[in-house]
């Protein structure tokens, strides 16, 4: 009859529909479909918002200025604060959060030592200086590139360093470790050395004030070397943005002047001039990661020389910061100068010095083009908010952490939550660092910090 209809179309699109549904929440192209979304999602944000336009300026002067420093005074903080993971101790202690907030402040100032330059060194190993090839190159480094999933720029080179020494793993392994929150902006060195250290046999060693020099014996002898450096590259807006990146270096030529490096972003064996590499990696402090076998210690370690010395590496990158300051040229360079120096600082646990070289790197920030601030900075190095809290300056510890986390469309920083909570706790204001304290652990199931200084403050 004519009034028949054929619903053959109608329920061969509804099948079609329940495949799309299922192969998009079952099957790894949702990964890919939820890149995309979210993808045109940021590309929305920065149409609308400029993070670049925000400045972050300095309110108060520290209160522990001249203040006399007695070590011995009051064991509330850790000689040399390390960012935590989810199996080591907190970084800091959390003892100084009460609510008599001057008091805190003169605790706190007991606390903090200041550098003071030692008449006698630690000795340090003696390098065995042999003279280097012009050229040298690495092969056997198993590529990987970093697209189709979040933010995979580090546990891609850390994958890449690591399956070099024959671990049997790729970026995924390393990433699920390393981002148990798929969307976390950052991964830091620290966090890839426990990497190593609790999912392999291999070593690690991190160190600042790395050289050119240092790259090629390094390469000369085999061992690949991973880098932080800060490139100016391509955002989802369109246009170049500073942003940090990861590296693995693996060969050099002095005749072209460049070295060849493992890029995930780019391609395998790319090629980066000495000068601009140099650039990059400047605005990182030089910072470098080597993983190797147990066996080759002793080889890495001659070749190292004093750099086995953590101790050494940070006085070696408090000269280098100086000669940055006298040396720059404009207001970025003075910028990264400052803010090298600041960071060294901390390292040094002169909290006070470093949040004056940091308050001197923001005000040439300020004078910067927007076109070339670096507004995503404090993502990966988080110098300023030991600095700033740890001098008793709260509030700009808040003001930094706020105007951080509103430059991204998705605020996936769990360290700055952790030091906003920090600073909201030292001055009393519990609802709003507990607040901080959840969200940080949304993000980063089990991050040490925020779980015990949530435990710390009296929630669960």
């Amino acid at each position: 009859m004519d009034s028949e209809k054929d619903f053959r179309p109608f329920f061969l699109f509804i099948i079609i529909v329940v495949l799309l549904v299922f192969i998009g929440l079952f099957t790894p192209a949702r990964t890919l479909i939820s890149f995309h979304i979210d993808d045109l999602k940021s590309r929305i944000f920065y149409r609308y918002h400029a993070p670049d336009q925000v400045l972050f300026i300095p309110r108060e002067s520290s209160p522990l200025a001249g203040v006399s420093i007695d070590e011995s005074a009051d064991p509330l903080v850790e000689k040399t604060p390390v960012m935590p993971n989810p199996t080591t101790t907190l970084m800091p202690s959390v003892t100084p959060f009460i609510k008599d907030t001057a008091s805190s402040v003169v605790r706190i100032a007991s606390a903090v030592p200041t550098w003071t330059p030692s008449p006698t060194s630690t000795a340090v190993p003696t390098a065995t200086e042999l003279p280097l090839p012009s050229s040298a190159s690495i092969q056997g480094v198993k590529y990987e590139d970093q697209h189709g999933i979040w933010n995979y720029c580090a546990p891609t080179n850390l994958s890449m360093a690591m399956t070099f020494w024959g671990w049997n793993g790729d970026r995924l392994k390393a990433g699920k470790w390393l981002k148990p929150f798929e969307k976390d902006k950052n991964v830091m060195f620290y966090e890839m050395e426990n990497f190593v250290a609790e999912n392999s046999d291999l070593r690690s060693i991190v160190r600042i004030s790395g050289t050119e020099q240092l790259l090629k014996k390094m390469i000369a002898s085999g061992f690949p070397v991973l880098i932080e450096k800060g490139s100016y590259m391509q955002e989802v807006s369109g246009r170049l943005s500073w942003m940090g990146h990861y590296n693995i270096v693996t060969g050099y030529d002095d005749e072209k002047q460049e070295w060849t490096v493992q890029d995930s972003y780019y391609t395998p064996n790319y090629k980066i001039s000495y000068e601009l590499l140099h650039q990059e990696w400047l605005s990182f402090n030089f910072e470098f990661m080597i993983v190797y076998p147990g066996e080759k210690e002793a080889e890495l370690y001659a070749l190292l020389g004093p750099y086995t010395n953590e101790d050494w590496a940070i006085r070696n990158a408090m000269k280098m910061a100086d000669e940055q300051v006298k040396s720059a040229v404009d207001d970025e360079s003075l910028f990264f100068a400052y803010f090298n120096r600041g960071s060294t600082q901390v390292k040094l646990n002169d909290y006070y010095g470093a949040a004056q070289s940091y308050d001197m790197a923001f005000e040439h920030y300020a004078a910067l083009d927007t076109s070339t601030r670096p507004y995503r900075i404090v993502w990966y190095q988080t110098g300023p908010y030991y600095a700033y809290y740890y001098s008793g300056r709260y509030n700009d510890v808040i003001s930094l952490a706020s105007i951080t986390l509103a430059s991204t469309q998705e605020p996936y920083l769990e360290e700055s939550y952790y030091w906003r909570a920090m600073a909201n706790a030292a001055l009393g204001v519990y609802e709003s660092a507990e607040s901080d304290l959840r969200k940080c652990l949304e993000i980063h199931e089990g991050f040490t910090a925020c779980q015990t200084l949530l435990n710390d403050i009296g929630l669960k």
